[in-house]
């Protein structure tokens, strides 16, 4: 290579409006939570309030490890990609949603492909 190359794997989960988004990743969320349990299984459907499940630790411990993950609607996905993008000078991303409906997965990731056409033609 003439320059280093990097890639950016980026957890998007992006829906119509940022309640959604943040419903839909709550399914995420106790997939960390039971993975630190150790628990295993598939992902879970998403809940309306994760403080019923995990504790105060489990939270901080998932909000670390997903620190990064870009949660909203196609404004806040947008802000947030091109700040990693400035941040990072990345070449290239990839994309990751783990989300419980398919048909809210697959429309996330149309709107996460409007951000990047937005963004980067």
């Amino acid at each position: 290579l003439e320059k280093p190359y990097a890639m950016v794997c980026i957890n998007i989960i992006a829906a119509d409006s940022n309640r959604d988004a943040e419903f839909l990743f709550t399914s995420m969320q106790q997939a960390f939570v039971k993975l630190r349990r150790g628990e295993t299984g598939q992902l879970p459907p998403p809940i309306q309030n994760m403080d019923q499940f995990w504790s105060p630790s489990e939270q901080y411990g998932v909000q670390q490890a997903l620190s990064m993950s870009l949660v909203g609607d196609k404004a806040k996905v947008r802000h947030g990609l091109q700040s990693i993008l400035r941040e990072t000078d990345a070449d290239e991303i990839m994309v990751n949603g783990q989300i419980f409906d398919h048909q809210a997965r697959l429309h996330s990731f149309e709107l996460a492909m409007d951000v990047k056409e937005e963004l980067l033609g």
